[in-house]
């Protein structure tokens, strides 16, 4: 063999051994199966967006749901006022001694606290005075009676004791009821008056401490005893939407502690005047409390219209939320994608969305919003 055709067959050789080797690498290289990544064109539109590769971002068709209108608002609870209950002293004085306590639960006759009076005194004096005058009524009636029958005295005379003695026993049952009615026992003379409980609940309110002076009939009473069993939720509800609210219609109930937890309630009453600020008008809802609702509490009232409505549901990784408002991306011409602002609902069963406006069942949406949502802002 010559020396030419020598050389030129080692540099077929290596030829062939360097397409060989290039032709393996492309093979191991498995980026170059991946599929392109998707570019995007941006429109004069923030809301349009043009994608390279729209099948990397299937679509949903938007399914119907049938649902009951809500009206959502908030609320306060308050005690019920008809079942707050003062417990007052009719006997003016210093306390000497306090029993209860802001937001301790007391029963029906729980002695509340001790008041050292000088009404009670005052009261003895005049109480001891009207035994005394009748029993002296008593006497004179007795003597009257014996007189008369002598014929002694007239008839008259006899009347006028009987009045005089029927004088006294009404003063001695008016000053015996005022002790009594003062906290006072009339066969015990003591210048403490005892103050109880007049109903069973929670102690809601205190205006007393020891040592404090208490006045009889004056506000602010020492005590204010709440029966919480049934309470008060005050809500705002706006002019607006004050025709989807009437009296006698019940409402779900949630605190925004346990916001698991739903409770019933029934509007009891409208009030007439709203408020010109906010235009709102407060609708009461009158609730059984179970020992969750504490007075003062945040609470959520959901109102359900009697007519179902027809709204949309796709699933939840559709809706993409962005600066505080919700949005989904629909699709226009090929690879040509628009983002619509939606109101949604409730969450429902199987990861489900609810849309209340916005798409209209049967209208395709990408199935994941924030997948092409990071591909327009890379």
């Amino acid at each position: 063999m010559s020396r030419a055709l020598l050389v030129e067959a080692i540099v077929c050789i290596v030829a062939a051994a360097v397409l060989t080797g290039c032709g393996d690498k492309a093979k191991a290289d498995p980026a170059s199966e991946a599929p392109p990544p998707a570019k995007v064109e941006r429109e004069l539109d923030a809301n349009l967006v043009k994608v390279d590769h729209p099948d990397q971002f299937p679509l949903v068709t938007a399914e119907k749901h049938i649902a009951a209108p809500e009206l959502n608002v908030t609320g306060v609870v308050n005690p019920d006022v008809s079942r707050n209950v003062p417990a007052i002293s009719l006997a003016t004085g210093r306390v000497v001694e306090v029993d209860a306590r802001l937001g301790d639960e007391v029963k029906r006759g729980q002695l509340l606290l001790r008041v050292r009076s000088t009404d009670i005194s005052g009261a003895f004096s005049d109480y001891r005075k009207a035994i005394k005058n009748e029993q002296l009524a008593k006497i004179q009636l007795d003597r009257a009676k014996l007189l008369f029958d002598d014929g002694a005295i007239p008839k008259s005379a006899l009347e006028i004791a009987q009045n005089a003695e029927d004088n006294a026993k009404v003063d001695l049952e008016t000053t015996e009821e005022k002790l009594k009615v003062l906290g006072a026992d009339p066969q015990h003379p003591d210048g403490i008056v005892d103050v109880f409980a007049p109903v069973s609940g929670v102690i809601t309110d205190q205006q007393v401490t020891a040592g404090g002076g208490v006045q009889a009939l004056s506000a602010p009473n020492p005590f204010t005893i709440s029966d919480l069993s049934h309470v008060w939720i005050v809500c705002d509800v706006y002019e607006n939407d004050l025709d989807a609210v009437h009296i006698g219609q019940y409402a779900d109930i949630r605190l925004n502690a346990y916001p698991n937890k739903v409770l019933k309630g029934r509007i009891d009453n409208i009030l007439p005047v709203l408020d010109p600020t906010i235009r709102t008008a407060k609708v009461r809802l009158e609730v059984a409390n179970t020992g969750l609702m504490r007075v003062g509490m945040f609470v959520t009232a959901t109102f359900y219209g009697k007519q179902a409505e027809m709204r949309s549901a796709v699933p939840a990784t559709a809706i993409l939320h962005l600066h505080d408002r919700e949005w989904v991306y629909a699709p226009l011409k090929a690879g040509h994608f628009k983002r619509l602002e939606v109101v949604t609902g409730s969450m429902l069963p199987g990861n489900m969305q609810e849309v209340v406006s916005g798409i209209k069942p049967g209208d395709q949406v990408v199935s994941n919003a924030l997948a092409l949502q990071n591909t327009v802002e890379q």
